[in-house]
């Protein structure tokens, strides 16, 4: 069956970017598309006897919600295999898309976090100028992989086979006009392009030494290498700061506790909590890269309980429970603890570890849904209930949503 080419009725939408369609029976995934087509898709992967995997080749019968794509490179008037990856959803209409990765999301939430079906309800919010851009034109950090000659593209999608393309709309104006699409860099295995707050774009060639930019939120500066890590969403630090504080309950919230700020990056969560309530904050941002943790050291430095630590997290919520004292337990029973874990989410022993110091609550940001739903049926089962949950379109034409949630103790 393998290369086979299959008529396929799409009925509906899975995590990661993906379709559902069914063939005798049997589950197919299939990539661009989209609920209520009918697809020409050739057939990748027959290994399972569950499901298979399969790729659009042409389009039937189309969704009233299909659009031009936003990327000629990805769209699917190409061979699959030489579709750009990166702009999944390129093809769907802007609010559709977020009604789609609403879907998912709360497929995550109640399948995997056993959420009942009312409290998983979540509808996906844009970022300012999205809607008026149709997506396209918020990315302020584009990486270009190189081919075997040095000449930058992007990967295929679902492979590491660069393909060369003439643009990239998803980037922000100052990003596309920096990128050196014909240029050559032998001997190199990526270049960077990147446009912060100030100072203009930039290029980062393979290994090169770190330098600092300066990004801004709001009123607030911070201080980071730029190649370190930052919302890649023109908006989506200062839509994340906003979000961050309200989902914060003032009425749990102990200016003096032991508040917590894990996978804390440079300070920008930590530096939200800090300016939604006051000098008196104390709160400490655990990062396992001792560079960033040197930039939020600088950034935090308007409050003076603030500090910024290096160290893995999982280890660090593990040894903090062990040594606390009782005085210290108490701080930390008091607390508040905001974590913005990587896409693979916390994981049992961070979940473990927090529920070992007992905060009063928990603000969770989180890239991938699926992981953040095993990761909030870990804290029910610690005695976290989920109180309030938001969702975010940070990267629109992708399957990818931020979405935030308050949990509070029993």
């Amino acid at each position: 069956m393998l290369g086979r080419e299959v008529e396929l009725d799409v009925t509906g939408i899975a995590h990661g970017g993906i379709s559902v369609a069914r063939l005798d029976g049997r589950v197919v995934f299939v990539s661009d598309t989209l609920p209520g087509e009918t697809v020409r898709a050739r057939v990748t992967d027959d290994r399972k006897k569950s499901f298979w995997r399969a790729e659009t080749v042409s389009v039937v019968d189309a969704s009233p919600h299909r659009r031009e794509h936003v990327w000629s490179a990805a769209s699917v008037d190409r061979a699959p295999e030489d579709r750009a990856g990166g702009a999944e959803f390129g093809h769907i209409e802007l609010g559709h898309q977020r009604e789609l990765k609403s879907q998912v999301v709360r497929d995550a939430l109640t399948r995997t976090g056993g959420l009942p079906d009312e409290q998983a309800t979540v509808t996906v919010e844009a970022l300012p100028g999205d809607d008026e851009r149709g997506g396209t034109g918020w990315r302020t950090r584009v990486r270009l992989h190189l081919d075997a000659e040095g000449r930058p593209g992007q990967y295929a999608a679902r492979s590491h086979r660069v393909v060369r393309v003439a643009d990239l709309p998803l980037a922000t104006p100052e990003v596309a006009e920096a990128a050196p699409l014909a240029d050559a860099f032998p001997g190199e295995e990526h270049v960077d392009v990147l446009a912060p707050s100030t100072g203009g774009a930039r290029l980062i060639i393979g290994g090169q030494a770190p330098s600092t930019v300066t990004e801004v939120v709001g009123d607030r500066t911070f201080q980071l290498d730029d190649g370190g890590f930052w919302q890649v969403h023109r908006h989506a630090a200062e839509t994340l700061t906003t979000a961050v504080q309200q989902m914060i309950d003032p009425g749990r919230f102990e200016a003096g506790a032991a508040n917590l700020d894990l996978y804390g990056g440079v300070g920008l969560l930590a530096a939200a909590v800090g300016d939604a309530f006051g000098s008196r904050v104390r709160i400490t941002s655990v990062e396992s890269d001792e560079r960033a943790t040197e930039h939020a050291s600088e950034n935090l430095a308007d409050w003076l309980g603030a500090s910024a630590v290096t160290g893995r997290v999982d280890r660090w919520v593990r040894q903090a429970a062990a040594q606390a004292t009782s005085a210290e337990r108490d701080r930390f029973r008091s607390a508040t603890v905001v974590l913005d874990p990587p896409r693979s989410g916390a994981g049992r022993p961070v979940v473990d570890g927090i529920a070992e110091l007992a905060p009063a609550q928990v603000v969770y940001v989180a890239c991938d849904p699926v992981a953040l739903a095993r990761d909030l049926a870990l804290f029910r089962d610690h005695g976290y209930d989920v109180d309030a949950i938001r969702a975010f379109d940070l990267f629109p034409s992708t399957h990818h949503v931020e979405t935030v949630v308050r949990l509070l103790r029993r």
